[in-house]
């Protein structure tokens, strides 16, 4: 993985989080136990990005926990785009909502609290986008279920491809979430409906190009 110095010279070199980003941050390293798997300030500006580049009208999220990555992709919305995220942790749905009310995107943001698994087939919406940063055992089936709720050339983004490297390096008893994330690594390697892009930002991004109808 990237050195300190490296991450530290990225940072500095990416433009600043607007004011609720960066207090969510804040309050995320504060009050949460896992903060490091808040999107944080490079990746939630690549994300922000995204949006502004592709233009889509529907995103999808599944992993919500904080609520950082939605926000920055809420807010390169057009005014008529709408957001949809999803998490099954009870634990952080008031912090996440509490920040989304704080914010100008409500109207753009709608929170879904329960297993993706379960409400994905019962949304009836066609996505732009999706963003995958959920349970890692379980990648490959919210692949398959945002592929069906996906446009043709429509993107798919998956976080944390790279595991900390643990996806990369040899490791004769890997844990069940490197063991997931392998495994969709080579699913999706091996699925003529899509084209990717393995990007080293922050802990790996996937970027998936739904080629089919």
């Amino acid at each position: 993985m990237l050195k300190k110095e490296i991450t530290e010279y990225i940072e500095n070199h990416t433009s600043n989080e607007n004011e609720l980003l960066y207090e969510l941050n804040r309050q995320t390293h504060l009050k949460t136990f896992y903060p490091n798997m808040l999107s944080g300030k490079v990746q939630g500006k690549f994300l922000e990005m995204i949006v502004h580049m592709l233009q889509p009208q529907r995103i999808l999220e599944i992993g919500t926990f904080t609520g950082y990555s939605a926000l920055a992709m809420a807010g390169a919305l057009p005014e008529d785009g709408l957001l949809i995220t999803i998490d099954n942790n009870e634990e952080i749905v008031s912090f996440a909502k509490n920040h989304f009310d704080q914010s100008q995107l409500n109207n753009k943001i709608q929170f879904l609290q329960g297993d993706a698994r379960k409400l994905i087939p019962q949304i009836d919406e066609v996505f732009d986008l999706v963003f995958i940063d959920a349970d890692k055992e379980q990648y490959v089936d919210y692949y398959e279920l945002a592929l069906s709720k996906l446009r043709k050339g429509g993107f798919i983004l998956a976080d944390n491809v790279l595991w900390g490297g643990k996806a990369v390096f040899n490791d004769k008893r890997p844990d069940k979430e490197t063991t997931g994330i392998r495994k969709f690594n080579e699913y999706v390697s091996h699925d003529e409906r899509v084209e990717q892009v393995m990007l080293s930002i922050r802990d790996g991004l996937l970027l998936i190009r739904k080629l089919v109808d």
